[in-house]
């Protein structure tokens, strides 16, 4: 694997070259143009032919829809009506990235405004009414939609605003074991890189059992592999993950492709 100082520049996104091609949207698949009839929340919507979409590269606030034992996310409400401003009654072109259907049938999509070409994903992100959300299938785009989320949290527009969405550190592994369930930001410099039964764990602490970890299994590793990106190489540096918060000992994140990671220093 490349050294991760060739393989990245401090400040960004941990991945390099994708077989062989940059990150950029022109990859996009094109896919099918339909009318908006009816917005479900922040990243989701349907078309007038009953199509359900659900927008990829982002996560917004998400609302309760009556599920026992949820509640509404601080901005949810906020979220929805924006994006029924942007969209609805409006034709969307939509663009595919590597999966376009999830198995309850809704159509992963990049959706563009198709009078403007507005770019919806990247809209929703500078009014600061979602965070940027990447799955191992759905990886394209990201640089795009990390600077836009960038440049929101510097202004604290939205959510960004708000203490349930603030940026946590890794030394309070407490408050993280708080959170699990949760799907945060968390920063830190990672003290040790271990390596067990085919995973790598970045250590943020010499307590395994209370400390916060990040775990990255073995298909991610293959993903890590194929960017050029050798995870040894974090050790000492400055981080940003983003995930969902669970408990095994401690609190950890499970990371399963190299983007949700952010180098700030190394």
């Amino acid at each position: 694997m490349k050294r991760l100082s060739t393989a990245l520049a401090v400040g960004g996104l941990l991945s390099g070259m994708l077989g062989g091609a940059s990150l950029a949207c022109d990859q996009l698949q094109p896919g099918p143009r339909g009318v908006v009839a009816a917005v479900i929340d922040g990243d989701t919507f349907l078309l007038a032919d009953g199509a359900k979409v659900r927008l990829i590269g982002i996560q917004a606030p998400k609302l309760s829809q009556g599920r026992d034992g949820t509640a509404d996310w601080p901005f949810a409400d906020a979220a929805r009506d924006a994006l029924s401003r942007l969209v609805k009654g409006r034709e969307i072109e939509l663009r595919y990235g590597q999966t376009a259907k999830d198995r309850y049938g809704r159509l992963l999509a990049h959706a563009f405004v198709a009078e403007t070409g507005l770019w919806v994903e990247e809209e929703m992100l500078r009014l600061g009414l979602a965070r940027v959300y990447s799955l191992a299938d759905n990886r394209l785009c990201l640089e795009e939609l990390y600077r836009t989320e960038a440049q929101a949290r510097a202004e604290r527009a939205g959510l960004w605003s708000e203490g349930y969405y603030a940026i946590r550190s890794a030394g309070q592994p407490e408050r993280l074991a708080g959170l699990s369930g949760h799907f945060e930001l968390v920063e830190g410099a990672v003290q040790s890189v271990g390596h067990a039964g085919g995973r790598t764990y970045l250590n943020f602490g010499t307590d395994f059992s209370r400390d916060f970890t990040v775990v990255i299994e073995a298909d991610g590793l293959r993903l890590f592999e194929a960017a050029g990106i050798d995870p040894q190489e974090l050790d000492g540096a400055l981080i940003r993950v983003r995930g969902w918060i669970d408990l095994y000992g401690g609190p950890r994140i499970m990371v399963t492709h190299p983007e949700q990671i952010e180098v700030l220093a190394q």
